[in-house]
């Protein structure tokens, strides 16, 4: 009993979640156009009902003209129902097609609007992590246009062959109750089989997102300029190439079974059919011979079993386009659904400039409860004014804890506390409003020079002078002047046909773009804190002493951290945080550091001993 109340209740949660998103794409659709909608549910209804009018009004003419009852009237008259019977079936298909096209454009941009709102309220970088969101998002993308349109048209549709069908049914029931009956259970498997090969098409896009990712990461990798070095210089071209196809032959593999599959159903559906069609015909001839049906009962009778056929294989076609389309909606109503990623205060507290200084006390972060803990027992004091280097080895935990103060991610355990608040009950834009930051992995915009500068304050996009001096601070300025259009090119030649003209567009070399992003974040160089990850990791050795003396000037009075493997560039710093395997092992002065002779001592004299010529290898023997 309790497995039927299962099923039950599963079975009464499938519809609630179905007739939700009907219920959700309406309303998307009327609210992106509600006179386009209006008119599309008039033409559905109209075209739902024309078949059967023309042929009610072909039976009576028929019947007429046998009877021998040719009054030139009633016939001019008849003659101007069909010809307008005629005129609306032949227009409404093309005013439903622009119709439909129109709120497709509508709900194009509505639907994309949402999505992106969507993903913007997702403060923070968790969710993106995990790849089972990733697919979702990127079947929210692809579905987010057409789902919400499918599903309007496939309800409307359905609607559509059922109303033909059941009037053509009705029809029918006039002529012969039982021959109604023969072509009803006739036509009835194709709806259970319709649905069935919906839920198989569906299952196969989820199963099959996964193969697709790594089709188009392969796809993308063989373009890419980047990886293409290695690629050519390795000999990776073949060995990628087969990879991709590969996926692409496993996913025709797995498309090429439902294809048969629905191939087989059909053709099974097609043939019983028209045996009941040629059955039937055969017993309305035999009927109208014996003249218990007139020739307009003939015609209506076969006009009848065409429209409840086809009405009937219609809405079973619909309803499984429908789930189909209701089944994509889902992973767009999944995504525009979801509440906060990030702990969101109910009360945030006011975010008062820094005064005292920030403090992570007893911080413990990994990415996935799977992963090793980033971030160990962190306490670290980062006092206002001060300026703080953080140093260790690579995967020490250095990026992650400058994410955490940026808040894109929580701590797993602990605090970061602002001035002794907590900042997981401060206004998250708020917090990020007062940070100046420089990542490692920066991005280069394909903008102009001036807009990729000027993001990093949105208020002074147009602020030219003040984009200019972030510039000349970050050192990049000579090399913006020297470009084509100074601060105006466009850093990027994607845009244009033409990418041997110079003119087009620029690329900037890794130490010029990373220049570029400093002087992004030195846009801000007048907010509570100024974070600089790895400032001058792509720069040559004099570039980075230049750099890094710019940079000292910028920290001198600031609160500010600074992460970097040259422990030459954080000497001057006020602390010194080492970071080993997560855990903060040393902290203090470059000279207490360095009497203390631990493990900063130990990776400062071997990054020194590098730049030591011991030997001449020239006159070795």
């Amino acid at each position: 009993m309790s497995r039927e109340v299962s099923l039950l209740r599963a079975v009464g949660e499938a519809v609630k979640r179905n007739l939700r998103a009907i219920s959700s794409a309406f309303r998307l659709a009327w609210q992106a156009r509600a006179g386009i909608t209006a008119a599309i549910v008039a033409l559905t209804l109209l075209a739902a009902v024309l078949p059967v009018g023309s042929a009610w009004a072909t039976k009576l003419v028929l019947d007429r003209l046998a009877a021998g009852r040719l009054e030139t009237r009633w016939l001019l008259t008849a003659a101007a129902v069909l010809g307008l019977l005629g005129v609306l079936t032949a227009v409404t298909p093309h005013a439903s097609k622009y119709a439909e096209a129109e709120l497709g454009r509508g709900l194009a941009e509505t639907t994309l609007d949402r999505l992106y709102r969507a993903v913007n309220r997702l403060r923070g970088l968790a969710r993106f992590e995990v790849p089972s969101f990733r697919d979702s998002l990127r079947l929210a993308q692809e579905s987010g246009n057409e789902a919400p349109r499918a599903a309007v048209s496939g309800v409307l549709a359905m609607a559509q062959a059922a109303i033909t069908s059941g009037t053509f049914l009705g029809s029918l029931l006039l002529i012969s109750a039982p021959m109604a009956a023969v072509v009803l259970v006739a036509a009835a498997p194709a709806l259970v089989v319709e649905l069935r090969l919906a839920r198989r098409r569906a299952e196969l896009v989820w199963r099959m997102t996964p193969v697709t990712r790594r089709r188009l990461f392969y796809e993308t990798l063989l373009l890419d300029l980047q990886a293409l070095k290695e690629i050519r210089v390795f000999g990776l071209g073949g060995f990628l190439h087969s990879r991709m196809l590969a996926e692409v032959r496993t996913q025709n593999a797995e498309e090429r079974l439902v294809d048969r599959a629905e191939l087989h159903r059909q053709l099974a559906l097609a043939a019983g059919g028209a045996l009941a069609a040629g059955g039937g015909l055969v017993w309305a001839v035999l009927q109208a011979a014996a003249g218990r049906l007139t020739v307009g009962d003939v015609s209506m009778f076969v006009a009848a079993v065409l429209g409840v056929q086809g009405g009937m294989a219609a809405a079973a076609g619909s309803i499984g386009w429908l789930r189909e389309a209701l089944l994509h909606f889902g992973h767009y109503l999944e995504i525009t659904e979801l509440g906060p990623d990030l702990q969101q205060p109910s009360r945030p507290r006011t975010l008062a400039p820094l005064r005292r200084g920030i403090h992570l006390t007893g911080v413990w972060f990994r990415y996935d409860p799977a992963k090793p803990w980033a971030l160990q027992d962190v306490d670290l004091e980062i006092p206002c004014g001060r300026s703080v280097a953080i140093v260790g080895r690579n995967g020490a935990g250095k990026s992650t804890l400058v994410k955490l103060l940026c808040r894109l991610y929580d701590p797993t355990r602990g605090a970061i506390l602002w001035d002794g608040v907590d900042i997981r009950e401060l206004p998250v834009d708020e917090l990020r409003a007062r940070l100046g930051v420089l990542f490692q992995d920066f991005t280069i915009y394909d903008l102009s020079a001036a807009e990729n500068i000027g993001l990093g304050d949105l208020a002074s996009l147009d602020d030219r002078e003040r984009i200019v001096d972030a510039a000349r601070t970050a050192g990049v300025h000579p090399t913006i002047q020297a470009l084509p259009h100074g601060y105006d090119t466009l850093l990027s030649r994607m845009f244009f046909a033409d990418a041997d003209d110079p003119e087009t567009g620029v690329v900037l070399s890794g130490g010029q773009g990373q220049r570029l992003a400093l002087a992004r974040a030195l846009m801000r160089r007048d907010r509570d804190l100024l974070v600089l990850d790895e400032p001058s990791s792509g720069l040559d050795a004099e570039a980075a002493h230049e750099l890094h003396q710019r940079v000292r000037e910028l920290r001198a009075g600031r609160t500010s951290v600074l992460i970097s493997h040259r422990l030459n560039s954080v000497r001057d710093a006020d602390l010194i945080v080492v970071l080993d395997a997560g855990r903060v092992v040393e902290q203090g002065t470059h000279r207490s550091l360095m009497a203390a002779d631990g493990e900063y001592a130990r990776l400062f004299r071997l990054q020194a001993a590098g730049f030591e010529i011991d030997d001449d290898p020239v006159h070795q023997p």
